[in-house]
């Protein structure tokens, strides 16, 4: 009963926490200057409502928001139509629904996020396992070096450089569009650069705390060899909190692909939100913004669940309180992860 317990928690938690996430959107959006109507006339009626049929869209939004009723109610009918996944149709699109434009968008953003973490995991592993059985050398600090360098640059800055490189200077991928395979090379390298550094950094670590265990000392003691011991204990167990990682870190990815779909012009729902943001389309805003921090909110709770099956010791303790992977100095940014870890580390040749 535990664990149920601590599930039932969790979605309580969820659900008060997407209210607030909601109220906070729509409060701001209220706040803000101008209107949907206003960016139209400075445009002078080039999209949207000010195009034909403009007085039937604008009566429908009337009727449904209408701009004589005070904010609050305007937001109880917001989220009476998201509970029952009717958000209305959008102002900048009045030929499409809100949740018909999001049921478009979010499965391109899911497969660039699910590309990008996939690629990051292929390398991140083999790196961060590498680094950690030669710590203190040269590649150790030069690979996590380079890594950190990249970490360290938006997705953005790093999509423009590959954009020069592949599409300007050598010609050999497109530099926009969603055609084929080939425009899924570099939005996903840009976006995989990033949680690569994350991702090997966090391997690295768990892989030192792991071999400092006293297991990993008496397996050797015994005349284990080394890499029997590493692929049968070591890398077993430093791999489970890395699902702790990779969920949040795959549900962010699907959530911030808005500058990478804006520069390489990918219909995702990054690029929605761009577009809705730019003109102030406020039931298209407020529906992504909703998505998204459900998609979030959803990715951390099956995180916390998975993880609770993979370790028996959070099962056990599952009823008086879950505890996550254990942080050390190494996953403090700033610190040197050298210093202040587990002594005595084993050299596994």
């Amino acid at each position: 009963m535990g664990y149920l317990e601590y599930v039932a928690r969790r979605l309580v938690r969820m659900v008060l926490s997407l209210v607030v996430v909601s109220a906070l959107a729509f409060t701001l959006l209220q706040l803000a200057p101008g209107s949907f109507a206003d960016i139209q006339r400075a445009n002078s009626g080039s999209t949207g409502m000010a195009g034909a049929g403009a007085q039937e869209v604008a009566g429908e939004f009337a009727t449904r928001y209408g701009d004589e009723v005070p904010a609050w109610q305007q937001y109880l009918v917001f989220m009476k139509g998201a509970l029952t996944w009717d958000l209305g149709p959008s102002y900048k699109y009045p030929a499409q629904s809100v949740e018909s434009i999001i049921a478009q968008g979010f499965p391109v953003s899911a497969a660039l996020a699910l590309l990008a973490t996939t690629l990051a995991l292929a390398i991140a592993i083999p790196i961060g396992v590498f680094a950690a059985l030669k710590q203190r050398t040269l590649w150790d600090s030069g690979s996590m070096f380079v890594l950190t360098l990249g970490h360290a640059l938006p997705n953005y800055l790093t999509a423009v450089f590959l954009v020069l490189v592949f599409a300007g200077a050598w010609h050999v991928l497109p530099a926009a569009g969603w055609n084929g395979p080939e425009n899924l090379v570099l939005p996903v390298v840009a976006l995989a650069i990033g949680p690569l550094a994350v991702l090997a950094r966090y391997v690295r670590s768990s892989m030192l705390d792991t071999l400092g265990e006293e297991y990993v000392t008496a397996a050797i003691a015994k005349g284990g060899r080394p890499g029997v011991v590493i692929r049968k204990h070591v890398l077993r167990n430093s791999l489970i909190p890395l699902v702790t990682v990779t969920g949040p870190m795959l549900a962010a990815l699907m959530t911030g692909t808005v500058f990478i779909e804006t520069m390489f012009r990918i219909p995702g729902l990054g690029l929605s939100f761009t577009q809705a943001a730019s003109s102030r389309d406020m039931p298209l805003l407020m529906g992504t913004t909703l998505f998204f921090a459900i998609i979030l909110m959803a990715t951390n709770l099956v995180v916390d669940l998975l993880y609770g099956l993979l370790d028996p010791r959070v099962r056990a303790e599952s009823g008086r309180k879950l505890r996550g992977p254990r942080i050390s100095r190494r996953d403090i940014p700033g610190a040197d992860p050298d210093q202040g870890g587990r002594s005595g580390v084993p050299s596994l040749g």
